[in-house]
This record gives structure tokens, C-alpha cells and sequence, in this order.
């Protein structure tokens, strides 16, 4: 896709989403279940939030889009997890993944495992996590880092590209690597994206939030211009945030006003492209064209 095309799309799933205000059910980190919701009605869309597994699967017929997050593995995740993942296959619904604490239990990796076979959407996930994604399901070799502390990554975004592209490639969706500058691809396209801010690791479930969003857009959108969009106004969103205030707590209150308030055309106008476009618009810095596209 050109840049031109790219912005058009991100600007059309924004109106989309909030046009047709799609439900995005999730399976969900308890700890961030408020701000998961909270972020999916600010950018447009609807929210629930669910865990048996008969309800999970009358949902993946109704919903056009679900969110799984792996953050707190309960006992009954290894029945409702392959289920609803089944339920979605046979729909041909689109899907979130984000494998939190990939390698921390069981349960976990049993359900990580299967999720092989019904190929996610989007995989939205830290460094370390796609990384190690990638290993469980044999697309690359131990020569890779992807160690995980806990919920938190012990690798640079940069690392996890290969990974990144090979788990895009083997599900046909798109992935997207959260950083302190993301990358997202869908094994063709790649963009990294700078912007955002700092205090998202100060607050709790930035990232599930964000995958909650890519849910959203994944209703309206291609994978790829699912996950961008998301991660785009997370970026700018997340910019305005911390210039209105410096502290975690309130930073979490503006950011989601923030989202509320981004236009369509903020959206699409105003986010900063680096990595395959970097040199591109670096030679031509001073073109006032350019000066316009980039805001």
C-alpha cells in the first residue's frame, strides 16, 4: 500500500467504527477490564465483557469481532478459550490475540498452543511476547531472544520483526509489536510508528486497552489497517495525553478523553510514519507537500 492509500484507509475505518459503533466482546485481563471497555466506547465501539464458555460462543455468532487477552489464566480458560476460538473459526469472525504472559503456566501454553490451528486476526502483543508466540508455534528458532519477565518485555520492538512478520505470513492476518515505537505488518506492508508517551508504562492496561481497540477496528478494517489505526490513535491520543498532564493518574483520564474527541481526519493526518518510509521522507524533508501530509 502507498502512504496515500494507507491514510485513506485509516481514515475510513475511524468513521466507520464510528458510524456503525461495533461490538467488540472481550476475554480480558481482570485487572483492566474498566479501561479495556473504556477505551473501546471512547473510539467508537461497543463493549462486553465475558468468560463462560456457552455464553463466549453464542457471542462469536452474534459479534463481528472479539478480543482474547491472556492475562489472568483462570482454571476455566482451558474449556472456554478453545471453544470461543472454534466457535470464531467457524463464524469466519476476526479475532485479537494478545498473549500475555506467554510461558507462565499451563493452562496458558495449552491454550496458546491450540490457538495455532485457528489462526488470530491480529496479534497484538511486547517484544518478548511475539517472540516467544513465534517459538511455541515453531516459526522461528531458539536463536532469538523473547525471554519474559512477568508482563513486561525484555527485548526492543526491533527484535521481534522477524518474528513478527513470520506469525503475519503463517495466519494471514497482521501483527503489532508495542513499544516505545510499534511496528506493525501484515507479512507485506511494515510500518513502524513513532509517537505515544512514557506514562503508558506507568499506567495499567495500555496494551490491553489497545488490543481491546484493535478488536474494534478489526469489524471495519483489513488486519493491517485494523492494527495501525489503533495503534495510531493510541500514539497521538497518548501525545496529547501527556502534554495536558505529567502524571499517571490524570494522564489515564486525558488519555481517554483524547480518544473521544481525535477526529478522523487527526487521525489520519497527523501520525508519524518512520522505518519504510523514513529515508523517503527524509530526502524530501523540506517539501511543502510533504510538510502538509505529515501535520
Amino acid at each position: 500500500m502507498t502512504e496515500t492509500e494507507i491514510r485513506a484507509a485509516v481514515k475510513a475505518a475511524v468513521e466507520r467504527v464510528k458510524a456503525t459503533n461495533p461490538l467488540a466482546p472481550s476475554i480480558t485481563n481482570t485487572v483492566t477490564q474498566d479501561f479495556v471497555a473504556n477505551a473501546q466506547l471512547a473510539v467508537g465501539g461497543a463493549a462486553a465483557m465475558l468468560y463462560l464458555p456457552d455464553e463466549c460462543e453464542d457471542m462469536a455468532e452474534i459479534a463481528p469481532t472479539f478480543y482474547v487477552n491472556m492475562g489472568t489464566a483462570m482454571p476455566f480458560y482451558a474449556e472456554t478459550l478453545p471453544r470461543l476460538v472454534k466457535a470464531l473459526s467457524e463464524h469466519q469472525k476476526p479475532w485479537v490475540l494478545d498473549p500475555v504472559g506467554i510461558g507462565l503456566s499451563k493452562v496458558r501454553m495449552n491454550c496458546l498452543h491450540e490457538f495455532k490451528d485457528f489462526k488470530p486476526t491480529i496479534i497484538r502483543g511486547n517484544a518478548s511476547e511475539i517472540i516467544a508466540l513465534a517459538k511455541l508455534w515453531d516459526l522461528i528458532d531458539d536463536s532469538h531472544g523473547g525471554q519474559v519477565r512477568g508482563v513486561e518485555s525484555t527485548e526492543k520492538v526491533s527484535a521481534a520483526k522477524e518474528a513478527a512478520v513470520a506469525l503475519a505470513k503463517f495466519t494471514g492476518g497482521a501483527v503489532a509489536v508495542s513499544g516505545e515505537e510499534d511496528f506493525v505488518t501484515d507479512g507485506k506492508d511494515e510500518m513502524f510508528c513513532a509517537g505515544g508517551s512514557a506514562l503508558f508504562t506507568k499506567i495499567t492496561g495500555s496494551g490491553c486497552a489497545l488490543g481491546g481497540v484493535m478488536a474494534v477496528y478489526a469489524a471495519v478494517a483489513s488486519p493491517f489497517i485494523a492494527a495501525l489505526t489503533a495503534t495510531t490513535i493510541f500514539n497521538l491520543a497518548g501525545s496529547k495525553a501527556e502534554a495536558l498532564s505529567g502524571l499517571p493518574a490524570s494522564f489515564k483520564v486525558a488519555f481517554l478523553d483524547s480518544l473521544y474527541e481525535l477526529t478522523a481526519e487527526d487521525i489520519a493526518n497527523n501520525f508519524r510514519i518512520v522505518g519504510a518510509f523514513e529515508e523517503i521522507f527524509n530526502n524530501a524533508l523540506q517539501a511543502p507537500e510533504l510538510k502538509n501530509i505529515l501535520g
